[in-house]
């Protein structure tokens, strides 16, 4: 009896998994079509520069144009979390043979549960690193900090946890690169720069990108 009921919870969860899955593959289908796209009509270039994670890159739509003399491929899905970025790192990181992987990702993780700690965040992290170290080699590995969002401020102080554990974890790795735009988004120490953010008060407008630009642009590779 005892076996039997194991069994089935096995199955459950295996049915629970596969169930997941395919609604996160559903969730993000059209996005990733979209790319396919891209790719057939104009093929990546090998030796790029990558960025991937959720919509803060997504929504930076002519990140080329920022960076003219690098080659760019934007393959951000909006609303993503580490562990999405993380699944889909075999058809959305190693097909693009990149040189540099920059990731911004981890916000959304921390807004989407109480129960989702600083410690959570910096773990999946550290997963979605060993995925890519994995998948494409002494790449390298760049994370953007997590940025200060008003709608969000109630998570300023795990942002700013989480920040500190993945650049504390970054400089123990070769190879790898932590860029602090979170303290550059700030004034008066803590208060959130609110000019530099849409009406939503969680994407940038372009005075948010060119703070980024401006702090990105020395940890770009040539």
């Amino acid at each position: 009896m005892k076996f039997t009921s194991l069994k089935i919870i096995f199955l459950f969860i295996s049915l629970s998994l596969v169930v997941s899955l395919n609604a996160q593959q559903q969730k993000y289908a059209g996005e990733f079509r979209e790319f396919n796209k891209q790719d057939s009509i104009t093929p990546p270039q090998k030796g790029a520069i990558l960025l991937i994670g959720s919509s803060s890159f997504r929504k930076w739509t002519d990140v080329q144009s920022y960076f003219p003399g690098y080659t760019i491929i934007n393959r951000s899905f909006g609303g993503s979390i580490l562990p999405e970025v993380s699944a889909y790192a075999d058809q959305n990181i190693a097909k693009y043979h990149p040189k540099q992987v920059i990731i911004y990702c981890g916000e959304n993780d921390l807004a989407s549960s109480d129960t989702v700690t600083p410690m959570v965040v910096f773990n999946r992290f550290k997963q979605l690193f060993k995925i890519i170290r994995s998948r494409a080699g002494e790449v390298n590995v760049t994370f953007v900090s997590i940025k200060p969002s008003p709608i969000r401020k109630k998570l300023q102080l795990k942002v700013e946890e989480a920040n500190k554990m993945i650049e504390a974890f970054l400089k123990t790795r070769s190879g790898t690169a932590f860029i602090d735009v979170y303290h550059p988004m700030l004034v008066k120490d803590r208060d959130i720069n609110g000019s530099i953010f849409t009406a939503d008060s969680l994407h940038m407008n372009p005075k948010g990108y060119a703070i980024w630009k401006k702090v990105m642009l020395p940890y770009m590779l040539k």
